[in-house]
């Protein structure tokens, strides 16, 4: 049984032009469930974005929480305000307004559950996105199971009138069997995968009970699912699937152990690594990196106690030296990382690719990569994060075909299929460019 999250009863009255309006503004789709999000937005949109106090006396009893203006006074190009108001909602406005031209508006309205503490922050429940015209073109509607972790997204009209379409958030992992012997198992740390899709479903790892070899490390539970809703709940990255879809392209042998990182708690990274070499796994993609070498303590210690796992990592898309401006975990410099930037068809550094004379091993074709993405269309994608799972294919068929290689074979085999990349002028990789990952004419 699932629910919408509860909205409250009493809702705040706007000031509307000047005098308090009585009673509450409700939308047919928000009917005897709280206020509507339309209304609001007509009255917040025509305020002037750098006046925080006109919008905190819009709602009546309102407390500022957050006022955030990006650029010259007076007329700041983005803004971000967060106001409570009695009862405990919140209220969320996002601007965008180049040469103070308004351009897109976002508001957001935050609500507590029942049954939640005093102190428990208020969840998002519908967001309402708008042009520079103030109308309102889209909105999305975050519905809740019964423990109180988001269920599912549905896109709704600009009237909020229809569910135009609806999207799975933490579906459970279809029903399986055991991996067959031979398979080469492939963890994969990333953002999830959506495991309901029929070419990613056939490749999952599992065990002798049918159960899938991988784990949510950020909630927690058997259900990697592919969200990423740290930048916003409403508007959630996928990541993980189109990565391993290039990996389950390149690689017909390998099978999959989805890993979603433990971004609340990077420490967790000592128990995953732990799980990905009791799966089976000798090859770990890891598209994925920070600036902080801190939050990689944990996984450097797993890593290092584990000399038999190859660790492919993603040199990231900064445009700069990782040697003078290290990116983690591929500045780690350990033996049993692989460090992977992207280069474009013709072997040169692709635009934005980070390099790195010492702590960048290779770089392959990785611009405009054919993917399958996390909705099952398809398309292609650029960057570091599609030259790593290309690059972790070729290690998957070398390992297919030796079985009995471990990290410091394989790393050994791919990096003497690199040759010097074109260009003049110091070294930007240490060891060079790979121009096809899929040809196996050697190994």
């Amino acid at each position: 049984m699932t629910k919408v999250l509860p909205r409250l009863a009493i809702v705040p009255a706007l000031i509307l032009g000047g005098p308090w309006v009585a009673g509450h503004i409700i939308h047919p789709l928000a009917a005897s469930s709280g206020p509507d999000p339309l209304a609001v937005l007509a009255a917040v949109c025509p305020l002037d974005p750098a006046d925080s106090t006109a919008l905190r006396r819009l709602f009546e009893g309102g407390r500022l929480l957050e006022a955030r203006l990006d650029g010259p006074a007076g007329k700041p190009f983005r803004t971000l305000h967060r106001v409570l108001v009695p009862g405990g909602d919140e209220w969320v406005v996002n601007r965008l307004a180049p040469g103070g031209r308004l351009r897109r508006i976002s508001l957001e309205w935050h609500a507590p559950a029942r049954g939640d503490g005093p102190d428990a922050p208020p969840r998002p429940v519908v967001a309402v996105n708008a042009a520079g015209d103030c109308r309102a073109n889209e909105g999305r509607r975050l519905v809740y199971a019964d423990d109180g972790t988001a269920e599912t997204l549905e896109i709704l009209s600009g009237d909020l009138s229809t569910v135009v379409l609806t999207e799975p958030l933490n579906p459970p992992v279809p029903a399986g069997s055991e991996t067959p012997a031979g398979a080469v198992r492939v963890a994969v740390v990333d953002t999830g995968v959506n495991y309901t899709l029929p070419v990613v479903r056939n490749r999952l790892a599992r065990d002798g009970a049918g159960r899938l070899l991988g784990y949510d490390f950020w909630d927690m539970d058997a259900r990697p699912f592919d969200v990423d809703a740290a930048r916003s709940p409403f508007f959630p990255l996928h990541h993980g699937t189109a990565v391993t879809s290039i990996i389950l392209r390149e690689a017909p042998k390998a099978v999959i152990l989805p890993f979603r990182y433990p971004r609340p708690d990077m420490a967790r990274f000592k128990d995953l690594v732990a799980q990905a070499d009791a799966g089976g796994a000798v090859i770990v993609n890891m598209a994925m990196g920070s600036n902080k070498q801190e939050d990689w303590r944990a996984f450097a210690e797993a890593a290092r106690a584990r000399p038999h796992m190859l660790f492919i990592v993603s040199a990231g898309n900064d445009g700069r030296d990782l040697d003078r401006e290290p990116v983690y975990p591929a500045g780690l410099g350990l033996d049993n990382i692989l460090s992977v930037t992207s280069a474009d068809a013709d072997g040169r550094l692709a635009r934005g690719s980070n390099w790195g004379a010492t702590r960048v091993d290779v770089m392959v074709p990785g611009e405009q990569v054919p993917v399958t993405d996390h909705r099952g269309a398809a398309g292609k994608a650029s960057g570091s994060s599609f030259a790593v799972p290309r690059v972790t294919a070729l290690a998957a068929r070398l390992l297919a075909k030796h079985p009995g290689w471990r990290a410091p074979e394989l790393k050994e085999a791919i990096v003497k299929r690199a040759r010097p990349p074109f260009g003049r002028g110091a070294p930007l990789l240490r060891h060079g460019w790979i121009p096809d990952p899929t040809d196996d004419f050697e190994g």
